[in-house]
């Protein structure tokens, strides 16, 4: 009973874990006004019919703070890459030289880094929805082992451990969520 116990404490770790993971990169793809090639995350390029992801077929870099140079390790890739910019609808306009790409970060505007922080607090509220549901997917199975034998005094000193998991994976939210908001409306 007591390894069931720890086998859904430990699955449940794993699963806040994972969203706020996930909260990360999404909070990565929003930008703050500064260059940050995690913008182009998930952005694929038609390389010779297969669909690649664009660091697999360039370097992408940021040479000062409000530019991202893409480098193609294949000079015909630059309209494929241009192309995969534009259809990825992520507000940026490429600048072709012929030899690499550059996309040019324009300051935001108060409005623009009211909507970002808009954005940002509801991946944060998102992610607090998600680690709820996981509370209470294991206060259910905590539920079903309780019917089946395991002591209620146990249950409720699991029911706490499990609120106290919950509180500091929502603070751990909260922080990540702040600090992001603190940097888009930095100037």
């Amino acid at each position: 009973m007591d390894e069931e116990v720890a086998m859904l404490f430990e699955d449940a770790e794993e699963r806040f874990e994972k969203a706020i993971e996930h909260l990360k990169h999404e909070l990565v793809k929003l930008r703050a006004g500064k260059a940050d090639p995690h913008i182009l995350d998930g952005l694929m390029v038609d390389y010779y019919g297969t669909a690649t992801p664009l660091t697999q077929v360039s370097n992408v870099n940021t040479p000062d703070p409000r530019t991202i140079a893409i480098q193609p390790w294949e000079k015909k890739l630059i309209p494929v890459i241009e192309k995969a910019i534009l259809e990825a609808n992520i507000g940026l306009n490429p600048d072709n030289n012929g030899e690499l790409i550059r996309l040019f970060i324009p300051p935001l505007t108060e409005e623009r880094r009211k909507d970002l922080v808009k954005k940002v607090k509801q991946e944060g509220e998102t992610t607090k929805i998600s680690v709820r549901n996981i509370r209470r997917d294991v206060l259910e199975e905590l539920k079903k082992l309780q019917k089946d034998g395991l002591p209620e005094d146990e249950v409720k000193t699991k029911e706490h451990d499990l609120q106290k998991m919950v509180d500091d994976n929502i603070k751990e939210i909260d922080d990540i969520t702040k600090k992001k908001e603190t940097d888009i409306m930095t100037i």
